[in-house]
C-alpha cells in the first residue's frame, strides 16, 4: 500500500526546492558581477595599486554596513594562524588581480586566475594532509599543457609579466581557500572582510604616489568596483553558498571566466590570442572535470 505524501512533507520539499534556487540565483548573480571586473579596470586610468586600494576601502564598507544591518559580529572562536594567513592570502590575491589586468588581457588573468583549485589540492596536501587524488594530478597535467599555450608564443596580446601575476593572483586565492577550510570554528566571512581592509592598508602608500585624478569615468568604474562588484558580489556569494553544493557553486561561477573576455570584447574590443584562449579552454574544463569527478567519488563513499 502506497502511502500519500503529506501536506507538511510537500511544503518542506517546495522549501528546499525554493532554497536551492535561491542560492543557485546568488552564485549566478556572483558570477556575473565578478566578470565585470575586467572592464570596470580598464577603462579607469588610475594606478592599479590605487584602483585596488580604493575598491578594497568601499567593499570593506559596504559589507561593514551589511554586517551593522544583519547584526552580525566578529567571531570570537577564529584561530589566529589561518585567520590571519586566509585574510593576506585573499588580500594579495586582489591586488595581483588588478595589477595582472592592467599588464595583460583580460581573458588571459580570469583563465590564468582559474586554476586556483588546482593549487588549492596541492596547498592542500602540503598544509593540512588532504592528499590529492588521480584527478587532481590529472587536472595539473591538464592545466600546465594550458600554462604552455599561454606563454609559447609570448602573448602578442598580453605580456609575461601580466600573465605571471595572474598566476600568483590564483596560488593566492587557492591557498585563502584551504586556510578558509582550517577555520574549523571560526567565520571565513571575517576573513574575507579583514583580506579587504588589509589590501585597503596596504594600497593606501599609492594614493599619495599616484594621486588619482577624478572625472566621470573613474567615479562609476571605482564605485561600482567597490559596492557592487567586491562588495555586493561578497554578500551574494555567502548567501548562496550556504545553500548549494561546493561543486554547484563552482560550476555556476565558471560563467565568470567565459564572460569576463566578452565584456571587454564588446566594450573595448581587447581581443585574447587563439593559443590564450585554448590554453583558458583548457584550464576550464580540467578544473570542472576534476570537481565533478571528486563529488562523484565523494558520493559514492558515503
Amino acid at each position: 500500500m502506497t502511502v500519500a505524501p503529506s501536506v507538511e512533507q510537500n511544503n518542506d520539499e517546495q522549501n528546499k526546492s525554493r532554497h536551492k534556487f535561491s542560492g543557485q540565483l546568488a552564485v549566478l548573480a556572483t558570477a556575473v558581477l565578478w566578470s565585470t571586473s575586467g572592464i570596470a579596470i580598464k577603462v579607469n586610468i588610475w594606478h592599479p595599486m590605487v584602483i585596488a586600494g580604493f575598491r578594497s576601502l568601499l567593499a570593506a564598507v559596504f559589507i561593514l554596513v551589511v554586517r551593522l544591518v544583519t547584526k552580525t559580529r566578529l567571531n570570537r572562536q577564529n584561530e589566529r594562524f589561518p585567520f590571519w594567513a586566509a585574510s593576506l592570502a585573499f588580500a594579495s590575491c586582489m591586488i595581483c588581480f588588478i595589477t595582472a589586468n592592467k599588464l595583460t588581457t583580460s581573458a588571459n588573468v580570469i583563465m590564468l586566475q582559474y586554476s586556483a583549485p588546482v593549487w588549492a589540492a596541492l596547498l592542500g596536501w602540503a598544509l593540512v594532509q588532504e592528499k590529492p587524488h588521480w584527478e587532481h594530478w590529472g587536472a595539473l597535467v591538464l592545466v600546465s599543457s594550458g600554462l604552455f599555450l599561454f606563454f609559447r608564443d609570448g602573448l602578442s596580446a598580453g605580456s609575461h609579466l601580466g600573465d605571471a601575476i595572474s598566476i600568483l593572483s590564483g596560488v593566492f586565492l587557492g591557498s585563502s581557500s584551504v586556510f578558509l577550510r582550517m577555520m574549523k570554528k571560526g567565520s571565513p566571512q571575517d576573513a574575507m572582510f579583514m583580506g579587504q581592509v588589509i589590501a585597503a592598508l596596504v594600497c593606501t602608500p599609492f594614493f599619495f604616489l599616484f594621486p588619482p585624478s577624478f572625472d566621470a569615468t573613474v567615479v562609476i568604474s571605482i564605485t561600482f568596483l567597490g559596492f557592487f562588484q567586491a562588495g555586493l558580489a561578497s554578500v551574494t556569494f555567502s548567501y548562496g553558498i550556504k545553500r548549494i553544493s561546493a561543486v554547484q557553486a563552482m560550476l555556476i561561477a565558471a560563467a565568470e571566466p567565459i564572460l569576463n573576455p566578452i565584456w571587454v570584447l564588446l566594450f573595448i574590443g581587447e581581443k585574447p590570442s587563439l593559443t590564450a584562449l585554448a590554453g583558458g579552454i583548457i584550464i576550464i574544463v580540467a578544473v570542472v572535470s576534476s570537481s565533478l569527478i571528486t563529488k562523484y567519488r565523494e558520493d559514492k563513499e558515503k
